[in-house]
């Protein structure tokens, strides 16, 4: 390509980067754009061609190739008369489409911004997930921007799965994903033998446009909805997880040994002599960490040992290209979806017992005040010396003693406790938010029917280990930001102005306050969540702070860690099951010493860029799909939970629940089931006979006639009515009197997660009554909104 006139005064600012990928390098995107936006005004292919000065025929092809690609992504857009244009100057704004199960939607800006509401008629052509360029049409009748979808960029589904019906001889896809609303119609011939109501997945042949709806063949029966196992089978489908491994994946894999060879072991600190130990769950195979601590004067010193996933898997390579692909492991309840396969994940890089394995370690110093004075990152050679469970833990830590347990390992676990009740002492002082969130454990019995949903207890053998891995990331994230290399953090930012708002208009009505004012601090936060300890709706409270805050994420910038209260945090403790752990790792071997050397001591420019060849534009992708694959991992196992708790509520239908409200709407009242925390709805005319007025602000119904309030926290008693498997959705009937604010409390000894999920807030998934909603606007108060319910209460069903 030969260099643009000096007319146009254009010089490629990629040009060598063009060079280096190409033989035969064309203008890079970022000249395209930069001419485009000096000339001002659309341009046709030639008009380019000719200002790049760009003649030959092998050239211009790899133009209208770029040009295309740029299309596609949402760079330039061509207007009616084939003209290129930006998006930007037509006022268009790239956007990724987000659903809801009753036909709108929402476009969200990829660059941030407000998000454009898109109606039942614009989300026609488009599937949740597609990437569009949108143009504002207006406001709606909430005063919320309206947008118009000007064009589809990309497609995010291939395949969806959901239940084939059949109407009138029509057979259709009703698609498991809530968040697609369009039926895609399935030909005759195309139905593969399916049966009205069986579970399938469909190609799509046809996509959607403005007056054709989507079409496609059955490529797979999964089978009916009662088939053990088959709801994770649905989950992947219809999430678009990974979970076949291409025959290079299994090839590269296949080829490596059983155990690490000597060769592997070279350059390495030896630290097979150091009392290393896992700590993990009952059922657990891929071993992660290793930990072990000594006294060191008034301190600690403490290693945190790490399985060196990066070893085997060389950048660019199958296993690094699949891994990066799935972005993490998916745990699904009695079944996992690795990010390695199990060569790799349950093999050669977990720190089983008794053998030499291959590790990344961080040393760290702590002094008495529970802050890391010193830290180190190099590689090693260790040997696992126990694995032990955080039952078997926790009873030693609790009593002194565990048959489990061999005796040699006492004194280090008591050391490790010490070391806990320290750093939980600097994590109070420091004032991280410290939520009491519950989680549950689905038990199946020998049939893999669900004998029970139990809550999962964590003891101070989980905090242990979490307290170990937070003092790790946070020295990882310290080396990193010191070295100034570009590098993924875990970022966690502050709440925004809107959400503050609402928390506080709902915290002042239960008469308490949330400080900080429009800058609020983790440490805010905590003072709430100190004052709930003794209140009936402690739990709803730190649900609606939970909410409040946004999800963590992966960016090279360092934003800090919110929740935390980290100026900087990255995650280094989990390569076998995150890739982002992954890339931190490749970070600190470019970096990190071994033996007060380099690592590779006569490493040359080349060779560093070898060990870690990303941009900031890599990272910045990386980033995003790994926050990617982290959300939709959450919400396919999310899916599950329900899809199972449902399944389970299917043989209690007429069975009474205690329950505690912990959401109220216009149309109903949500109740959380004590004993199994699943919600299920109180619709609006299931509600004695009145006119209920909803307030927003204190989330309460109050009867105009009756002045029966339900609000959040109070404590009722349900009878589960219906369950619909497919929308995952129970409806509830109250039995009894409603009991104001005498909702459950908090979990005295809350079964949290690792930082991971302790860090993420849960959002509620968008639901409407599945029964009839009657609306009378409000006369009374203004500010209300009013519900009327004509029928009276329900009649109570019999119990089976």
């Amino acid at each position: 390509m030969k260099k643009p006139s000096k007319s146009n005064g254009l010089i490629d600012p990629q040009a060598k980067r063009e060079a280096t990928k190409y033989d035969q390098p064309i203008a890079s995107r970022e000249l395209i754009l930069e001419l485009m936006a000096e000339r001002d005004v659309p341009m046709r292919f030639a008009e380019l061609a000719a200002a790049l000065d760009i003649q030959n025929d092998n050239d211009l092809l790899s133009l209208q190739k770029r040009l295309r690609a740029m299309q596609r992504d949402g760079q330039l857009i061509s207007g009616r008369r084939g003209a290129l244009g930006l998006p930007k100057k037509m006022d268009l704004v790239k956007c990724k489409i987000i659903g809801h199960r009753d036909g709108y939607g929402f476009a969200s800006p990829v660059e941030g911004g407000d998000d454009f509401f898109l109606s039942s008629r614009q989300m026609y052509r488009v599937f949740d997930g597609d990437e569009v360029l949108v143009a504002q049409s207006g406001h709606d009748n909430k005063g919320r921007p309206e947008g118009q979808i000007v064009e589809v960029l990309t497609r995010a589904h291939v395949t969806i799965v959901g239940r084939y019906m059949e109407e009138g001889g029509i057979g259709y896809l009703l698609p498991h994903n809530r968040r697609i609303s369009n039926h895609v119609l399935i030909p005759p011939k195309c139905k593969l033998g399916a049966k009205s109501g069986q579970l399938v997945s469909v190609k799509l042949t046809d996509y959607p446009t403005e007056v054709l709806g989507a079409k496609g063949e059955v490529e797979e029966i999964l089978g009916d909805h009662l088939d053990p196992g088959l709801e994770i089978d649905v989950a992947i489908r219809a999430h678009d997880i990974p979970n076949e491994w291409p025959e290079e994946v299994l090839a590269q894999a296949g080829a490596l040994r059983d155990e690490p060879a000597e060769s592997d072991k070279k350059d390495r600190i030896d630290l097979r002599h150091l009392g290393l130990v896992t700590i993990d769950g009952e059922d657990a195979r891929d071993f992660d960490d290793a930990v072990y601590c000594e006294r060191e004067g008034s301190g600690f010193r403490l290693w945190v040992a790490i399985a060196d996933v990066g070893h085997y898997v060389p950048i660019g390579s199958a296993l690094d290209d699949e891994a990066f692909n799935r972005g993490n492991s998916v745990y699904f309840p009695e079944r996992v979806v690795p990010m390695f396969p199990e060569v790799l994940s349950n093999g050669l890089c977990s720190l089983k017992p008794q053998v030499d394995r291959l590790a990344m370690v961080c040393e760290m110093s702590i002094d008495g005040e529970g802050q890391v004075t010193d830290s180190t990152f190099y590689s090693a050679v260790i040997h696992s010396h126990a694995r032990l469970t955080y039952n078997q833990v926790g009873q030693v830590l609790e009593e002194g003693w565990s048959d489990a347990v061999p005796a040699d390992r006492y004194d280090g676990l008591l050391r490790l406790h010490e070391l806990y009740k320290v750093l939980r002492a600097a994590r109070a002082k420091r004032g991280a938010i410290d939520f009491e969130t519950v989680e549950t454990r689905i038990v199946f019995d020998e049939n893999r029917k669900i004998d029970s949903i139990v809550p999962i207890i964590r003891n101070d053998a989980h905090k242990l280990i979490e307290e170990c891995m937070l003092a790790a990331n946070v020295a990882t994230a310290n080396f990193l930001e010191a070295s100034e290399l570009a590098a993924l953090f875990r970022v966690h930012e502050g709440p925004s102005t809107e959400r503050l708002e609402a928390l506080r208009t709902f915290l002042g009505e239960l008469a308490l306050d949330l400080p900080g004012g429009l800058d609020p601090t983790p440490l805010d936060y905590q003072s709430v969540l100190a004052r709930l300890h003794d209140r009936d709706d402690a739990q709803v409270i730190q649900t609606m702070l939970l909410r409040s805050l946004s999800q963590a994420v992966y960016k090279p910038d360092n934003n800090g860690h919110f929740g935390l209260n980290y100026d900087a945090y990255a995650h280094f403790t989990s390569p076998i099951r995150r890739y982002p752990d992954l890339l931190v790792h490749r970070a600190i071997k470019r970096l990190a010493t071994a033996q007060n050397r380099p690592v590779k001591t006569s490493a040359t420019k080349e060779d560093k860029r070898a060990l870690y060849p990303y941009t900031m534009a890599d990272l910045v992708a990386a980033g995003e799909h790994c926050s990617m694959t982290e959300r939709r991992a959450d919400d396919a196992t999310r899916d599950v939970q329900l899809w199972l708790k449902c399944e389970y509520l299917r043989h209690h239908i007429g069975d009474e629940f205690a329950g505690v409200v912990s959401s109220v709407t216009r149309f109903g009242i949500f109740v959380e089931l004590t004993d199994i925390y699943m919600e299920g709805l109180v619709h609006i005319s299931a509600l004695p006979s009145d006119y209920y007025h909803f307030d927003q602000a204190s989330q309460r119904l109050v009867g105009e006639h009756t002045r029966q309030t339900y609000q959040l926290g109070d404590a009722v008693r349900v009878q589960v009515a219906r369950v619909d498997l497919d929308d995952r959705k129970i409806d509830l009937e109250l039995v009894g009197s409603v009991v104001p604010g005498a909702g459950r409390k908090g979990p005295k000894k809350p079964p949290k997660s690792r930082a991971k999920k302790s860090e993420r807030p849960s959002q509620r998934q968008s639901a409407k009554p599945s029964g009839t909603q009657k609306n009378a606007s409000a006369k009374k108060p203004a500010a209300a909104h009013k519900t009327v319910n004509k029928k009276g209460a329900p009649k109570r069903r019999s119990r089976k």
